[in-house]
C-alpha cells in the first residue's frame, strides 16, 4: 500500500468519524427535551378507584352512564390484546415516566363501548372515565389517558385539562402513524407497545430509558430507531455497508504496513505458525484458549521483531492477577438467592489455566428491587380532562 493510498483511506476515516459525530450531536441537539426542572412526585392526592373492574358492568354515574373501574393504575388490558411479557414492559415504561416526570399515563383496552351502555362517541366515553378515575396530577391536570376499544375498532389519547389543545396535534401524528396501521394488520400488542413509547416521547421528551442520555448518544439512539423502523431487511441493507465499512477498517489496522523503529525498513509479518516460535508459553495458552490473538511483526534488515496483542471481543477468560494472562476461568456458584427482603450470597472461584493461581470470594447479592417507586401507587391524582386529545379508527 502507498502513502497516497494510505492518506485516503485516513481522509476516508476521517470522513466517517466527523459525519458520525456531527449526525449524533445535530440530531440529539435537535431532539433535546425541555428542561424538566424539579418534578414533584409526592404522594398522589386522596383518590378511591371506581368500584367495579373487569368483569363487571362498571361505575354508576348520575346519568345511568358507566365505566370500567380499574385493577391497576398503569395497565388495564380488559380485550387481552397483551401478553404478560408485554405488559410488564409497558407497565416499567409508565413507572418510569412518573418516577422521572411526575406525569400519570395508563393503558386501557376494552372489547366494546356499548358493553358499559355508552352508545355515543369514543370522546365522550374518554372524557367521562377520564375524569371519573382521575388521571393525573390534581393541580397540574397532566395525566394521559391511552384507550383501545377493539370491537369498535376506534381509540383515543385523551389528556389532561392542563395541556389545553397544544398536544390535540401531537397526539393525532402518534395514532396515524403508529397505533392505526399496526391495528390495521392485527398487530395490536405491537401497535400498543410502540404507541405508548412514541406517546411518552411526546409527553416526556425522550423514549423510555434515554431521560439521562447525552446528546450524542440521544442522537445516534433516534438514528438507530429511524433505522429499525424501516423494517428488519431494510435496516439489515443499511447495516451491510456500515459493518462492512467498519471490519474493513479494523482489518487495515491491522494489516497495515509497519515501518521498522529502528532502521524505518518496511516489517514483514510472520505467519500464523512461525509466530509461535517468537511467543512464550502463555501466549501461545492464550491463543489456544482464543482469549488473546498475536501477531508477530520482523524486519528482515536489522532483525528487530515487534509483537502486537490483539484480545478477543467476547471471551470466556479473564487476566489472571498474578502472571497477567489472560487465561483466568471464573465459576460462579449461588449460595443463597437474594430476595426483596433479604439479601444472597455466591461464591467466585479463579482458576489461571496458565499459573496455576486459584482463589475464591463469597459476595452479596443485593436485594432484588422492588419495582420503581412509582409501583406503589394504588390509585390516581385526581386530575381532570376538558377533552383535549385526538382519536382514531381502523
Amino acid at each position: 500500500m502507498t502513502k497516497y493510498d494510505l492518506r485516503i483511506a485516513a481522509w476516508l476515516v476521517v470522513g466517517v468519524v466527523v459525519l458520525g459525530l456531527g449526525l449524533g450531536f445535530g440530531i440529539g441537539w435537535l431532539t433535546k427535551p425541555p428542561d424538566r426542572g424539579s418534578v414533584a412526585t409526592s404522594e398522589p392526592a386522596s383518590f378511591q378507584p371506581v368500584p367495579g373492574a373487569r368483569g363487571d358492568s362498571g361505575a354508576k354515574l348520575p346519568d345511568d352512564a358507566r365505566v370500567p373501574g380499574y385493577e391497576e393504575v398503569y395497565v388495564n388490558d380488559y380485550a387481552d390484546l397483551l401478553d404478560a411479557a408485554a405488559e410488564d414492559r409497558i407497565r416499567a415504561d409508565l413507572i418510569e415516566l412518573y418516577d422521572v416526570t411526575g406525569v400519570e399515563m395508563t393503558v386501557l383496552t376494552i372489547a366494546t363501548m356499548g358493553d358499559y351502555g355508552h352508545s355515543g362517541t369514543i370522546e365522550s366515553f374518554a372524557t367521562r372515565l377520564f375524569n371519573t378515575w382521575g388521571i393525573g396530577n390534581a393541580s397540574r391536570n397532566d395525566g394521559v389517558l391511552i384507550l383501545v376499544s377493539r370491537f369498535d375498532r376506534e381509540m383515543r389519547i385523551e389528556v389532561g385539562s392542563g395541556y389545553g389543545q397544544s398536544r390535540n396535534d401531537d397526539m393525532k401524528r402518534v395514532i396515524d402513524d403508529v397505533f392505526i396501521p399496526a391495528f390495521k394488520q392485527d398487530d395490536y400488542q405491537g401497535g400498543i407497545e410502540a404507541g405508548v413509547e412514541e406517546t411518552i416521547l411526546e409527553i416526556g421528551g425522550s423514549y423510555p430509558g434515554g431521560y439521562d442520555q447525552g446528546t450524542f448518544e440521544r442522537g445516534w439512539s433516534r438514528i438507530w430507531r429511524w433505522l429499525s423502523g424501516l423494517g428488519p431487511w431494510l435496516a439489515g441493507v443499511a447495516a451491510v455497508p456500515l459493518g462492512g465499512a467498519w471490519i474493513g477498517i479494523r482489518r487495515w489496522r491491522r494489516n497495515r504496513p509497519r515501518a521498522c523503529a529502528q532502521c524505518d525498513a518496511t516489517m514483514i509479518r510472520a505467519g500464523e505458525a512461525a509466530d509461535d516460535e517468537h511467543l512464550d508459553g502463555g501466549q501461545r495458552l492464550e491463543e489456544f484458549l482464543k482469549s488473546v490473538d498475536y501477531d508477530v511483526w520482523y524486519c528482515a534488515d536489522c532483525g528487530h521483531m515487534r509483537i502486537e496483542r490483539y484480545p478477543a471481543w467476547f471471551s470466556g477468560h479473564g487476566s489472571c492477577p498474578r502472571c497477567d494472562y489472560k487465561t483466568l476461568k471464573t465459576t460462579t456458584t449461588v449460595l443463597q438467592s437474594a430476595t426483596t427482603t433479604s439479601t444472597g450470597r455466591k461464591r467466585i472461584d479463579y482458576d489461571c489455566q496458565h499459573c496455576g493461581y486459584e482463589n475464591s470470594e463469597t459476595r452479596t447479592i443485593p436485594k432484588k428491587s422492588k419495582s420503581s417507586s412509582g409501583s406503589g401507587r394504588s390509585s390516581f391524582g385526581g386530575g381532570s380532562s376538558s377533552g383535549g386529545g385526538a382519536s382514531g379508527s381502523w
